[in-house]
């Protein structure tokens, strides 16, 4: 005969205590209204009969489900799983957990996957799809719904954010491609309609200002997206265009293996003959040949601060926007090296 499923007053009762007592023990975010004795008791008691909280009879209760929306654009992107493990291990402290959706770049596959979200009564969502000019944020922001984006923003900033300090990493790599003795360095440029592409390329500009190189003679090659065959295409443009290039800094580490198969191809070698800087340091691209110098960004330490922004805002802590931007470092490895003369 099945036994019959322990309830939460079945629990309170066998306890001696308030059904509210056991309800505040066997949820995180209330645990500390109890006392320690009390709440070990409880949480024993319902280990031993295998008590779990009905949490969509507690969401129709309380109108809170502690789901939160994660809406990614490429979850086969290295960079992503990083920033996905820090909101959900910062989520998980708090009680809740990570509803995630792939939903490419599309706007109208994004505004389907976000109603699909908030159908599924999601508190609130983390955004890692966001372009400069999004629709998909307004859309979140009449649907009343916490919001917060990450590794990405927009240009309004109608939204709070967790993004890299952009200027400053493309200034660690033309700083250090300059150091070397390179004069004659070409940006490969990521998609502008993102903050990533249109920031990192606006940091290359500034950097190269400060010494002296005006914004007409900057070397610039236009990617179409952020993708490894972009990366080759945009390289082997950088290469006919700029023969006398001797170092290519990459709009992200993709682009950069890009520039490894352009390399090989022209049968051009890295860094004999041209240096290739990274952005990211996503995981691996210490393991390619030669090991790649690039910017690297926390972007566990990015989906922690995103999560917490969004808490702060389920709680109805702070007020206004805010943009917290995290100071990015350079890992110099074998793809740098001082330039030869071809």
């Amino acid at each position: 005969m099945q036994q019959k499923k322990m309830t939460l007053k079945g629990l309170a009762e066998i306890l001696g205590v308030h059904t509210s007592t056991v309800g505040r023990v066997m949820d995180p975010e209330t645990r500390h209204m109890v006392g320690e004795e009390v709440a070990q008791r409880v949480l024993t008691e319902a280990a031993k009969h295998g008590y779990r909280p009905n949490k969509m009879a507690a969401a129709l209760r309380t109108r809170r489900s502690n789901i939160v929306g994660v809406m990614l654009p490429d979850i086969t992107n290295p960079v992503f799983p990083p920033i996905l493990l820090g909101i959900e291990d910062e989520l998980r402290k708090h009680g809740y957990v990570a509803l995630v959706t792939n939903a490419g770049e599309d706007p109208a596959q994004q505004r389907f996957v976000v109603d699909q979200l908030l159908a599924r009564q999601v508190d609130a969502l983390i955004l890692a799809t966001a372009t400069r000019d999004d629709p998909v944020i307004g859309h979140c922001l009449e649907a009343g719904v916490a919001l917060v984006t990450v590794n990405r923003s927009e240009d309004s900033s109608r939204v709070s954010s967790v993004v890299n300090d952009e200027y400053a990493g493309m200034r660690l790599a033309v700083e250090h491609v300059l150091a070397l003795g390179h004069s004659q360095l070409v940006h490969l440029v990521g998609p502008q309609t993102l903050s990533t592409g249109h920031l990192r390329k606006e940091g290359y500009e500034l950097a190269l200002a400060a010494h002296g190189v005006a914004r007409d003679d900057v070397l610039l090659a236009e990617c179409s997206a952020y993708t490894r065959e972009a990366g080759r295409a945009g390289c082997l443009d950088a290469l006919d265009r700029y023969p006398q290039a001797t170092a290519i800094l990459a709009g992200n580490d993709l682009l950069a293996l890009g520039c490894y198969d352009a390399l090989r191809e022209r049968g051009l070698r890295c860094p004999e003959d041209v240096s290739v800087v990274g952005h990211n340091d996503m995981p691996f691209v210490d393991m390619v040949n030669p090991p790649l110098t690039t910017v690297r960004i926390g972007h566990h330490a990015m989906g922690v601060q995103a999560a917490q922004l969004v808490l702060r805002q389920l709680r109805g802590e702070g007020g206004g926007q805010v943009e917290i931007r995290l100071k990015p470092e350079l890992v110099v490895r074998g793809s740098t090296a001082v330039p030869r003369k071809r």
